[in-house]
């Protein structure tokens, strides 16, 4: 018989890929017919290639929420409700409310992910220093660091500059508007949130305005002067005992504590374009099996379901990582996931970290975030 030939597209990092790779042989035992070839693109194709472009060349594809909006409303992929049980959701925080829109789930949460935060546990350790629970316990470890010649770390590359102010907004009980119709922000709250961030910088290498998540993760692995960082999308791989220096991850330390933490993770989408749908609805079905996630936790994986979050094997083979972010994942905020938000969200991050960088005034940022949002 020959075989059906599915295609699917990922990012390019061993959470990614690894999880889905070696979880085939169990899939294909059921499935003997039935291959799965998967494709990789860099983290800044993950976070802004259209998926209705995507959804024309492969069966699955691995998405952030925010397309949800233009999925529902392109109907490019299938609605996936008939895989998660009515009322059921046995996953960490809002992953499955993040696919959720127009009263239809648009992709399937195979992995978990918001931001927290990411220590050098040696580094701490020479600082005598625990981690941090809110901003001013993190301004105080940051000039205790500063004064050892170690510094804190940030990513603050375009995105990544506007995550954390989303972050910090919804952190002070201020989150930003997630329909075009609503007014941006808060403007006493988003000076705040500014001052707090440039700030943050006094304390970090200035090249962390040219990080992303994953780069700052390598960073601290690598670097033995980077002790501490307040928010970054977890990637608990990088807590592993294979890795050389082993990161340890924390709720988030916002003014606040853990709460507001934007939500990150992805969801596995399946084209409306397939010409193999039964075979595709199984596997998007497999993927979300208790024994699929754990396996993609045993594969570098970081997976949504909350039983292998609360799973003790996993988490002492995480050092922990699961049990000490959970607080910060339960508390998430969901991004804006109207049709046209991934622009806003490429250009808003980069007029932020412009402002950060000291090219932009805060007014004439806050007038221009405004006018972005408002379209």
């Amino acid at each position: 018989m020959a075989a059906i030939k599915l295609r699917g597209m990922t990012w390019d990092h061993r959470r990614a890929i690894d999880p889905l790779l070696e979880t085939m042989p169990a899939f294909r035992a059921r499935h003997p017919g039935v291959e799965i070839e998967w494709s990789s693109r860099p983290l800044s194709g993950f976070e802004f290639t259209p998926v209705d472009v995507l959804a024309k060349e492969f069966d699955f594809i691995i998405l952030d929420h925010p397309f949800s909006g233009l999925i529902a409303e392109t109907q490019c992929l299938v609605p996936l409700d008939e895989i998660v049980a009515a009322g059921d959701d046995p996953f960490v925080g809002p992953s499955l409310d993040s696919y959720r829109l127009g009263g239809s789930l648009w992709a399937a949460p195979v992995d978990a992910a918001c931001q927290v935060a990411a220590s050098r546990p040696d580094l701490m350790r020479l600082l005598d220093a625990e981690a941090p629970a809110n901003w001013r316990e993190l301004v105080s470890l940051g000039q205790k660091a500063r004064r050892r010649g170690m510094w804190l770390a940030i990513g603050l590359s375009g995105v990544h500059s506007l995550m954390t102010f989303f972050t910090l907004m919804a952190n002070l009980g201020t989150p930003c508007a997630t329909r075009r119709e609503e007014d941006f922000c808060d403007q006493a709250a988003a000076r705040e949130v500014l001052g707090l961030m440039r700030g943050l910088l006094d304390h970090c290498p200035r090249d962390v305005l040219d990080w992303n998540s994953i780069v700052l993760h390598d960073r601290m692995v690598e670097s033995d002067e980077l002790a501490f960082c307040p928010a970054v999308y977890c990637y608990a791989t990088y807590a592993e005992a294979d890795q050389r220096r082993p990161l340890r991850f924390h709720d988030l330390p916002g003014p606040n504590g853990a709460a507001g933490s934007t939500i990150g993770g992805t969801g596995l989408g399946v084209s409306a374009h397939t010409s193999h749908l039964p075979e595709a609805l199984a596997y998007a079905r497999f993927v979300l099996e208790p024994a699929t996630q754990h396996a993609f936790a045993l594969h570098h994986g970081q997976p949504a379901r909350r039983d292998v979050w609360q799973d003790e094997a996993i988490n002492e083979r995480f050092g922990g990582c699961y049990h000490d972010t959970m607080a910060t994942m339960d508390g998430c905020w969901i991004r804006p996931r109207y049709n046209g938000y991934l622009g806003f969200q490429e250009k808003g991050g980069a007029l932020i970290e412009s402002h950060l960088r000291g090219d932009l005034a805060q007014e004439a940022l806050l007038a221009a975030l405004r006018r972005l949002h408002a379209g």
